[in-house]
């Protein structure tokens, strides 16, 4: 009898911890996501319907920060020198015409003493020129006497012209060498106005004239170069905005402005030449050769929209937490969505079986959610 007793209550025992067990492994649905009252609220999470909103329609593009041809100048020397002196540094600005360094050479004496002698002699060929041509006149020289004299001086004009036009580009002045004021430096002055942004001068350092010395960029007309594909090209036009960001250096947002649009496809990319103008007050905070993300304005529409944060992304796929049920706290589905535009704060979504304007989307409190 107390053996029959045994084994029942063994077996009521065993029963009972196999449904706890069987209770306690119940399966939840793994498609919901689950959060309690007290956590939604905790937390911060709101709920919302999503909302029609303007969208600017862009053509996605890249490039960089640059400046005209004219305002970024190349400083080089037509002869050879030493660096006697200089004191600038990258980041200087300089003035138009401002003395940038010194260069020492012996050569500049040779041409200034070859141009002196090619003076001295032209003042006297200039006088056997004018006595030949007037005894021919009078037949009292011969044709030939005449020629030979007219040469020797135009032969020595064109040297004296030619000796001249490198003292100017040598910034030396003809008029000190002819009064027997020689040099042996020369000085190099700025093309144009701007900032140094390549230095490559120092003291007693040799500088061949192919060297590049410096560089100057004038800052003042900063430029987008954008590079746009062949298929979206038909779309940009001349005074439409775009918006750009720079992603390596900010987060802010810049605008600019289509001032050309190129008339050739250039490269194996296939992409056309964009150059936009920037505003006037962010050209400041931007340096030439800076890489841009940009997008360009072409049109706009209206469109259902949600808020940036409560679009999650994952192997660039992106979905939605749209509410299934609110009973004994709140219950979301992941919801696979197509995106549109993009804006600042808003995102874009194309209504589907799933989603419409009624539907009820986590917009608040969603990455700590799925995290």
């Amino acid at each position: 009898m107390k053996k029959i007793l045994y084994i029942t209550a063994l077996s009521l025992v065993l029963f009972s911890c196999k449904e706890a067990k069987t209770e306690e492994e119940a399966p939840q649905n793994e498609d919901l996501i689950s959060v309690t009252n007290n956590q939604f609220k905790s937390s911060g999470m709101q709920i919302e319907s999503p909302v029609e909103q303007d969208f600017d329609v862009t053509v996605k593009t890249s490039g960089k920060i640059d400046v005209p041809p004219q305002n970024r100048a190349k400083v080089t020397t037509f002869m050879g020198g030493y660096v006697k002196s200089t004191t600038l540094l990258v980041g200087d600005k300089v003035k138009k015409g401002q003395a940038l360094l010194v260069l020492q050479n012996t050569e500049f004496l040779d041409i200034q003493k070859d141009y002196m002698e090619v003076a001295e002699q032209l003042n006297f060929l200039k006088s056997e020129y004018d006595r030949q041509k007037t005894l021919f006149d009078e037949k009292i020289t011969s044709q030939k006497n005449y020629l030979k004299a007219e040469s020797e001086y135009r032969r020595a004009k064109s040297m004296h012209q030619s000796l001249r036009a490198k003292l100017v580009l040598l910034n030396i002045n003809p008029r000190n060498v002819e009064n027997g004021n020689l040099t042996s430096t020369v000085t190099v002055f700025s093309p144009i106005s701007g900032d140094i942004v390549i230095m490559n001068a120092n003291v007693g350092m040799y500088v061949a004239p192919a060297d590049v010395i410096l560089e100057i960029v004038d800052t003042d007309h900063l430029h987008l170069e954008l590079a746009v594909f062949e298929k979206d090209i038909l779309k940009v036009k001349i005074g439409q905005k775009i918006t750009f960001k720079v992603p390596e250096a900010s987060k802010d947002i810049f605008n600019a402005e289509v001032h050309l649009v190129g008339k050739s496809i250039e490269g194996n990319e296939r992409t056309i030449n964009v150059h936009a103008h920037l505003d006037e007050n962010i050209k400041q905070k931007l340096i030439t050769g800076m890489f841009v993300e940009a997008n360009i304005v072409t049109d706009s529409k209206k469109g259902l929209a949600i808020p940036a944060e409560a679009l999650i992304t994952e192997n660039e796929k992106h979905y939605v937490l749209l509410l299934d049920n609110q009973k004994n706290g709140y219950s979301f589905k992941k919801v696979n969505v197509t995106i549109g535009e993009k804006s600042e704060k808003f995102v874009e979504i194309i209504p589907n079986t799933a989603i419409n304007s009624s539907s009820k989307i986590l917009t608040k409190g969603v990455f700590d959610l799925v995290n």
